[in-house]
């Protein structure tokens, strides 16, 4: 007889049940019951492991066919277990992949291999902000990169990893010292400030402040201050995207002008508890070095120049030529001042995994860059960062918590030595002596070395927290807040200690000196929201509405301590003799807004989003401070039409359109108020003050008028893929300061100049699937971005300070010279265009020629090739554009200054025919002048196009037996080739004086478990 066992039993209900089936049982009817038992199918368990060809795949959908309540997910292994009956079909799925149905067969073990499906690309969910939407309903624009691509290179600043991948954006790096910035530009400039074109940065639903670090007193070594974006670790970013038009910018209202950049961490999965550890080793260099001149050429130079100016006998200030330096003497000051190879060491691991309802990931990293410079420079940065996501077991409840917080330490070289490897004349002294001290060969020169004696050190510590509280009232109504913390605290020093001076000079440590920079910002915010979703038939409704409440306070100050009694207390500040204060500030900003979107899909054919915002800013004055911001947007999915949706070669196609207005409020804190400063004189003991800004009620915001059409077609089971868009925007109420009359004591007050900027251009993006087998699969994508600036309107230009920045139909990133027009063969002087026609050449009437320093396309290609376990990427950077050439670097030919190979073709007699003019120490007035001129003329501009190999990546999947560990080893580079006529440094760079990005190559090994 059959046994049967219950949970608990005793309860009243099995009871009644056995009694019942007690009552009607029969020897006939206990046969049959036996009989059907017998033939079901009986459960075994299914197991296996899913990858892409190259590594697991965590996250995959596992189902039975035909029985929707059974399933599970792989786990970081891409491994599952299932039971399952051995005739029933198995059914893999995953978005971005091909779904794979498997007949078990009897089998018990089935591993499968998914192929990646580009046509399931358009329905990946895209981070607009505030809310998600399908990449293929979309109506706004917005690009995106993953930790697929980001994760590939070498950088250490998220934006390095942007550069070339996006079209509509621009970024060139500042400077190649270690912890330095980008510029960043999302469709172009917009504002006539140069501090007002930052996009807004979002990290995980938190607004970042990109304010520059300091005031840069205490950081001369960057060309600004340190970059704040460098508190975020490019290994920890799932995705970043960017958006560019109204419709897509809108709901962030006042601060949506210049893009908005969205960068999400990477999130805990469901899965078995998974270990990951990488390690690299990598080198950096100077990516080239500039032809100069040889110490016999440069000597001839010099002579010929005192020759010229008629100087005989030489002086005994001429070192270099008169026989007080070696005159046989040689160094390359390029190769021993920047050729150093920098040595790169990364470390990060993580952990992560989680059950169905509660999810976790911790990662930790660790990176240090030593310097190209001379000496014991570096620059550290470690990083932690954790993620937990939760989520009731009704599904109704959900929060997520995420913590990052990043520690970096800078020391580098007081200043950059840039400027002294292309100056040094080739034939200088040697730089130490025979017992290792610094050489001043008899006080003839200033060691380059000695700005060594003095640091600059930066001490950062960033913290950014987020949690997201959600619940779900009813299946359409969902209640959610966003919670998020900011705080960022940086100490800089820059010291200059006696050492660095000549021992001759007798100075001692009263005249060594320590600038010290100290910047403290917090912040946080506070946005609950609600959103509705509804189908009435088809049509789909989606309605979102919201608040955000900001603050944000920061303390910046700087001190300056002078006079020490000893140079081994230059680095504490209360051992100075003499104390000062350069710069001490408090900054308090208060933000409040309303927002709301409605989005109406008819059909998932006809689609259209509204999104507004009414946004406060405590940055303006009485009366101003409120403003609305919106932006309409549509789209037409006409691949989706009956015509064409069973149509073999289009597999996709949209029109899509947006019109709106953001605004911005990048204008600093208290900017409409009267302000007073010190004026530093001491009377009576009492220290004055002296009005430094006027008041201004009318201050108000400014407005960005966005406008964009595109066109988005796949083809061939979105095997080709293409987007064409145009987009127009101008801006206008520009937030700068209205030039006064001298007599007002004041050169100008901020206002709301009536000034309008435009931008317009094309964008272009194509994705290619050029093979696609199991073994072997090859994409390309290509992004071209045409874009124009101009100055639509400018009142009163002419009148104004502004006149000799701006032109009135030209862009903003523009320059004024003078038009060059050759060496005159018998004065040997350079000549210039007299283009106001009064018969002399001046600034303000001939430095009127335009050249325009805004790229005319840009844009990168990039190919993706994966072979078995073998994968290799690489990227193109292209850009068209003009910038300084080496004439930008150097002082006039003749001086005591090393000089490009260039000026050999020179003119030294009347009838010569050459590009540069003949040799001058300076002393011959005319020929200084002259060529004071040429470096401000378009002959020192010159083409500065390039196509640069950006990035390159080639992994490989060691073929390990064992089942629960993976292992990858890596090769990437940085930088690595540049193809271009440029004759300056970088043909990317634009700061002359500071050292140029630096190429990279580095090799690792990634160890999962």
């Amino acid at each position: 007889m059959n046994k049967f066992s219950f949970y608990n039993g005793g309860s009243a209900f099995w009871y009644l049940i056995i009694f019942g089936f007690s009552l009607s049982y029969t020897p006939a009817l206990g046969n049959k019951l036996l009989r059907q038992m017998q033939s079901l199918p009986q459960q075994t368990q299914i197991s296996g492991t899913i990858t892409d060809g190259t590594s697991p795949l965590p996250g995959v959908t596992i189902s039975i066919k035909g029985k929707a309540t059974t399933g599970t997910i792989s786990d970081f292994n891409g491994q599952y277990t299932l039971a399952a009956s051995p005739d029933d079909t198995l059914v893999f799925s995953f978005m971005g992949f091909k779904t794979v149905t498997e007949t078990i067969n009897g089998r018990k073990t089935i591993n499968i291999q998914l192929k990646e499906d580009t046509t399931q690309l358009q329905e990946v969910k895209i981070n607009a902000g505030y809310y998600s939407v399908k990449e293929s309903e979309r109506t706004g624009s917005i690009s995106k990169i993953t930790a697929k691509d980001i994760e590939k290179q070498p950088v250490t600043n998220v934006l390095a990893a942007m550069q070339g991948r996006m079209a509509g954006v621009s970024i060139t790096q500042t400077t190649g010292v270690p912890g330095g910035g980008f510029d960043i530009q999302i469709r172009g400039l917009n504002s006539v400030r140069s501090n007002g074109n930052n996009p807004l940065y979002i990290i995980d639903g938190v607004p970042y402040a990109t304010d520059p670090i300091g005031s840069g007193q205490a950081s001369p070594v960057l060309p600004g201050q340190p970059s704040p974006l460098n508190s975020i670790n490019p290994e920890q970013i799932e995705s970043i995207e960017v958006l560019k038009d109204a419709d897509a910018t809108a709901i962030y209202g006042s601060r949506g002008a210049n893009g908005v950049v969205l960068i999400t961490t990477k999130k805990g999965r469901r899965g078995g508890t998974q270990f990951t550890a990488n390690v690299s080793k990598g080198v950096g260099s100077v990516t080239r070095f500039m032809d100069l001149l040889n110490t016999p050429q440069y000597l001839a130079m010099r002579e010929q120049a005192f020759a010229n100016d008629g100087i005989s006998p030489l002086p005994d200030q001429a070192y270099d030529v008169n026989g007080t330096w070696d005159r046989s003497r040689y160094t390359d000051w390029q190769e021993t001042l920047l050729g150093n190879t920098s040595e790169i060491t990364t470390l990060s691991s993580s952990i992560s995994g989680g059950s169905a309802g509660t999810q976790y990931l911790a990662s930790g990293s660790f990176n240090k860059q030593t310097t190209v410079f001379p000496g014991d420079f570096n620059y550290k940065k470690a990083n932690f960062n954790l993620n937990v996501n939760h989520e009731s077991e009704n599904k109704r409840f959900r929060s997520i918590f995420t913590v990052g917080y990043t520690i970096q330490h800078n020391l580098q070289p007081r200043d950059d030595l840039m400027t002294s490897a292309l100056a040094l004349a080739p034939n200088a002294p040697a730089l130490y002596q025979a017992d290792g001290s610094l050489n001043w060969e008899n006080s003839t020169w200033i060691n380059p070395l000695s700005s060594l004696e003095g640091e600059y050190e930066a001490k950062t510590y960033d913290l950014i927290a987020n949690s997201v509280l959600s619940y779900q009232i009813s299946k359409n109504f969902e209640i959610k807040s966003n919670f998020g913390y900011t705080s960022t605290d940086n100490n800089e020093t820059a010291a200059l200690p006696s050492t660095q001076y000549d021992p001759a000079y007798g100075v001692g440590a009263s005249y060594s000196a320590l600038k010290v920079g100290t910047m403290s910002r917090k912040s946080w915010i506070i946005e609950p929201q609600l959103n509705y979703k509804e189908q009435f038939g088809k049509m789909g409704l989606d309605v979102l509405a919201g608040s955000s409440f900001q603050s944000q306070e920061g303390k910046m100050r700087d001190d300056l301590g002078q006079g020490f009694s000893s140079n081994s207390l230059i680095y504490n500040l209360a051992a100075a003799s003499v104390k000062s204060i350069l710069l001490s500030q408090e900054q308090e900003y208060r933000y409040a807004a309303l927002f709301g979107r409605i989005n109406l899909n008819w059909n998932g054919k006809y689609i259209v989003n509204l999104t507004g915002r009414r946004d406060g800013s405590s940055r303006f004055g009485p009366g101003k401070r409120f403003a609305s911001f919106g932006a309409v947007g549509g789209a037409w999915l006409f691949s989706r039409e009956d015509v064409l949706k069973d149509s073999k070669i289009l597999s996709f196609g949209k029109i899509r359109a947006s019109y709106g207005v953001t605004g911005s409020d990048q204008i600093g804190d208290y900017q409409y108020l009267d302000t007073y400063g010190s004026t530093g004189s001491n009377y009576g003991g009492i220290i004055g003050l002296e009005p430094t800004r006027l008041f201004n009620p009318a201050f108000g915001w400014e407005t960005n008028r966005k406008l964009e059409a595109a066109v988005e077609a796949g083809f061939l089971n979105d095997r080709i893929f293409i987007t064409a868009g145009y987009y127009k925007n101008r801006s206008s109420n520009q937030l700068a300061g209205m030039p006064l009359p001298g007599t007002t004591g004041f050169f100008s007050i901020q206002s709301n100049l009536a000034a309008t900027v435009e931008n317009k251009g094309l964008e272009l993006t194509l994705r290619t699937v050029n093979v696609q087998t199991q073994d072997f699969n090859w994409t390309s994508n290509l992004n071209i971005t045409v874009s124009r600036n101009k100055l639509v309107a400018f009142p009163d230009l002419e009148s104004s300070t502004y006149k000799n920045i701006y032109s009135i139909g030209e862009p903003l990133n523009i320059k004024k010279v003078y038009q060059f027009t050759g060496v005159d063969p018998a004065t040997g002087l350079y000549t210039f265009a007299d283009r106001d026609g009064d018969g002399k050449i001046t600034f303000s009437g001939d430095r009127t020629l335009v050249k325009d320093f805004n790229p005319k396309f840009f844009g990168g290609f990039q190919n993706s090739f994966r072979y078995k376990k073998l994968q290799l990427d690489f990227l193109f950077q292209f850009v068209k554009q003009e910038n300084y050439n080496a004439t930008a670097f150097f002082a006039p030919a003749g001086m005591l200054s090393q000089q490009p190979t260039t000026v050999l073709d020179s003119w030294k007699q009347p009838g010569d025919i050459a590009s540069h003019q003949m040799y001058t120490t300076g002393a011959n007035g005319e020929a200084a002048n002259a060529a004071s001129r040429y470096a401000s003329s378009d002959a020192a501009i010159s083409d500065a196009s390039y196509i640069r190999l950006k990035n390159i990546s080639l992994s490989y999947d060691l073929p390990l037996q064992l089942k629960d560990m993976r292992c990858k080893v890596f090769v990437e580079g940085q930088n690595l080739l540049t193809f271009t006529e440029y004759a300056g440094a970088d043909p990317e760079f634009k700061s002359a004086g500071y050292l140029p990005p630096l190429r990279v190559l580095s090799v690792g090994l990634q160890i999962t478990f």
